[in-house]
């Protein structure tokens, strides 16, 4: 299950993690962040041990959203060794994400 991550947890569990970290950006109003949603679940499950996924809400942490900024969401970054080393806005096939992250494995 994807993690849920705050502004308060974002350091620890984002920048300071050893494993590639995959972040989805979303809010509980936007239709294709309730799709991207279950495709993000699945990549959790898939990459459990070798990576770390989560989910920011938006409207509860505008401080992480701003400080990357976010301006259209679901919007998906994933970090390495604290830097975002890719960046894919809208919805997006799982076999695409998955690729993705394979990438900083």
């Amino acid at each position: 299950m994807a993690l849920e991550i705050t502004d308060s947890s974002f350091q620890d569990t984002v920048l300071k993690s050893e494993k590639p970290v995959l972040v989805d950006f979303w809010a509980v109003w936007c239709g294709p962040c309730r799709t991207l949603g279950p495709i993000i679940e699945e990549v959790a499950a898939d990459f459990e041990g070798k990576a770390v996924v989560g989910k920011v809400d938006v409207d509860n942490n505008q401080e992480i959203s701003m400080q990357y900024g976010i301006r259209n969401i679901p919007t998906v970054l994933i970090f390495k060794n604290g830097e975002v080393v890719d960046k894919l806005v809208g919805v997006t096939p799982k076999e695409i994400i998955a690729e993705k992250l394979s990438a900083h494995l």
